[in-house]
């Protein structure tokens, strides 16, 4: 027998020596019992209850709710004294008495026994809870292989991404080494519970570092960001200087890997642009946005209704020094989910100024109320989705301009407004610029 199968036994049948520790464990073999409740019914002093309990030892457990109870040894521990209590006396058979050898010889051979049945009870259990433990580990098992496979069904596989910065960007991969940094998977309820995955990648060369960050809706690339950490970008080609040439070169081959059609019509209101200057055009429902600032570029395309500019349904490039650092694509994904604006301009302003009165933030600790708005920066339609994923609703939002620089570095407020309804949606806090 092992040295812990000897302990157990050893603790056991110290245990049992004792009258008072015998009856604790009859008391809570019926059900478990709290401290107070075991000292009521021995009739004892608390040190000698706390005295008994500690030579329980492993025969009796506190469970979280403050009650004792048996362990498992605990149990057969009862069953030993179960046996000897009940064991019939022996009464000498046809006169005659058993000599004091077959009387040691029959107590030990009991004591056998009883040890016997406590170690199968023990082993029963033990294999009782194993085969619970066995049965939940293979339902986890199961589910997690589950998880897994759905997961490589979702997954955007590296091809994907390496051909968007091979034949897209046209970075030349043979002189990179890429480290994949992050790849999450998630349900986007919000957009009608399609999957939504995440992959930032680390790019290092002799010559240059950079961070891509990637990301796919429903396998579809929706978000691209470059990150130069070092040096600068290695094409396989050489770049175009002017930067028309190098966004129409950037949706060619764009369509080429996403297969979408809105795209050509987005490079034919591009080549009606000479120049890269502020521009706004309109073709049909959809709209281009230039606005240059130093090497700084943004062409937006977006759809546009009934006089109301629905960007998050549209394709965004940013440019800096002419190397493109953000690509965005929400045209295949977003919807015009109405048209309807009931409230106008100037009244979205009132409720703006009116709302912002009942406002508040805190920062440090200390919570703003008491601010003075100072004027109305700017009022603009921003379509958001509402009650249907991805089905944008017309909603105001208004930027008012506070008085000075509050806690938490706040000079400005942002007030979301339902065009249709007047109802506040949201507030933000803006910092100092």
């Amino acid at each position: 027998m092992s040295d812990s199968g000897e302990e157990t036994y050893s603790i056991m049948f110290t245990s049992l020596k004792h009258p008072a520790r015998r009856k604790i464990l009859r008391m809570l073999a019926e059900k478990p019992k709290t401290f107070s409740r075991i000292l009521e019914e021995l009739g004892i002093s608390s040190s000698h209850l706390t005295y008994h309990l500690e030579n329980l030892g492993e025969l009796v457990t506190k469970m979280d709710d403050g009650r004792y109870k048996l362990s498992t040894f605990g149990a057969a521990a009862v069953l030993t004294m179960k046996g000897v209590e009940e064991t019939p006396d022996i009464k000498p058979r046809h006169g005659l008495s058993l000599s004091m050898k077959w009387q040691s010889f029959f107590a030990v051979l009991m004591i056998g026994l009883i040890v016997l049945a406590g170690v199968s009870y023990v082993q029963y259990a033990s294999l009782n809870q194993l085969s619970s433990e066995h049965d939940q580990l293979v339902a986890e098992f199961e589910q997690i292989s589950t998880e897994h496979e759905r997961l490589l069904s979702w997954g955007v596989s590296t091809d994907r991404v390496l051909n968007f910065l091979e034949d897209v960007i046209q970075l030349d991969m043979t002189k990179y080494h890429a480290r994949l940094e992050r790849n999450s998977v998630e349900y986007r309820a919000d957009l009608g519970g399609m999957t939504e995955e995440v992959l930032t990648y680390t790019l290092t060369s002799d010559e240059s570092e950079l961070d891509v960050d990637f990301r796919f809706r429903n396998q579809t690339l929706s978000r691209y960001l470059l990150n130069v950490i070092e040096g600068s970008p290695l094409y396989v080609h050489p770049q175009p200087t002017n930067i028309i040439d190098i966004a129409d070169g950037l949706l060619q081959r764009y369509q080429k890997y996403a297969g979408a059609s809105y795209l050509s019509r987005m490079r034919n209101m591009l080549k009606t642009v000479n120049e890269t200057e502020d521009v706004e055009i309109t073709v049909g429902d959809m709209k281009l946005m230039i606005s240059t600032e130093g090497n700084d570029v943004v062409m937006h395309w977006f759809h546009r209704t009934s006089g109301i500019d629905y960007q998050a349904k549209g394709v965004r490039l940013s440019f800096d020094n002419g190397i493109l650092e953000t690509f965005t694509d929400g045209f295949f994904l977003f919807n015009v989910g109405s048209t309807e604006i009931d409230v106008s301009e100037e009244e979205v302003i009132n409720i703006a100024i009116s709302g912002a009165k009942d406002f508040s933030w805190t920062a440090g600790g200390v919570k703003v109320s008491d601010f003075t708005i100072l004027e109305v920066v700017s009022v603009e339609l921003w379509p958001h989705m509402r009650d249907e994923p991805v089905a944008l609703i017309p909603y105001w939002y208004v930027t008012l301009q506070l008085d000075k620089i509050y806690p938490g570095n706040i000079d400005r407020i942002g007030v979301g407004i339902w065009a249709d309804t007047g109802e506040i949606s949201a507030y933000t806090t803006i910092s100092a610029g």
